[in-house]
């Protein structure tokens, strides 16, 4: 469950005050749950008209508690479920409405229980164009540059994948510090090869002709993504001599 920040001296006191939240604090607040989720992903899923935040006279955002709510709800449901962001916000409608909303089952079989049926496939989140260039505040020149070094890919149709948007957040800020798109292509090697090794354990699971074992590969790909992710972080600060908070 998320937890909104309480008081505090200065700031935060003026934002306990009046029951909103700059976007450092929803970020802040969100990253206790969702660590990946990024400024630029927050902003997009708000062009998207899924979240509507008030603004100051001065056009920066403020937050109220439902809208960080909403926020979690959506993550969860695109971390969790794999819901396109249209199946999302009907959700969500349905939700305000009062109205029951069931979500597909894609959790651990508990002993006992019956295993629900599961498609084969996941549809993950997808985003087109003109959005993604939107979210992450860039222009086709710089698209271009990122596409033409692999570091993000258009899939079938010129659409993306939504967690383009966070990868996209991530090559700016390192530009920042000097950092270039070129100087990445060694980072998308290594991704792409560690992803390759996962590809490679759960792939006999996803042949499986059992829809629950193919339904439990997606789980095991995240279970060994995110350990993959831990490891490279770990060999990175060790060869650096140094430990991130």
């Amino acid at each position: 469950m998320l937890r909104t920040p309480g008081g505090g001296a200065g700031h935060g006191t003026a934002e306990a005050d009046s029951g909103l939240m700059s976007i450092g604090s929803v970020l802040n607040t969100l990253r206790e749950e969702f660590p990946e989720v990024t400024i630029s992903k927050i902003r997009f899923l708000e062009s998207e008209g899924l979240i509507e935040p008030q603004r100051t006279p001065s056009g920066y955002r403020k937050f109220s508690i439902k809208d960080v709510e909403r926020l979690g709800h959506v993550l969860r449901m695109q971390r969790d479920h794999y819901l396109p962001l249209k199946v999302i916000r009907e959700h969500l409608d349905a939700m305000e409405r009062g109205e029951a909303v069931r979500l597909p089952a894609l959790g651990r079989q508990r002993e006992g229980e019956a295993v629900p049926e599961v498609s084969d496939g996941f549809t993950a989140a997808r985003i087109g164009r003109a959005e993604l260039l939107a979210a992450a505040e860039v222009g086709e020149r710089e698209l271009e540059e990122w596409q033409s070094y692999g570091l993000i890919t258009p899939l079938e149709g010129g659409v993306y994948d939504a967690e383009a948007v966070t990868v996209a957040s991530l090559v700016i800020e390192l530009g920042r510090f000097g950092i270039e798109p070129r100087h990445l292509r060694l980072m998308k090697a290594a991704a792409d090869r560690e992803a390759g090794l996962v590809d490679q354990v759960v792939a006999p699971l996803r042949r499986h002709r059992n829809p629950q074992t193919r339904a439990h590969a997606e789980e095991r790909t995240k279970e060994l993504a995110g350990l993959a992710v831990k490891l490279h972080a770990a060999l990175v600060q060790s060869a650096l001599g140094v430990r991130l908070p």
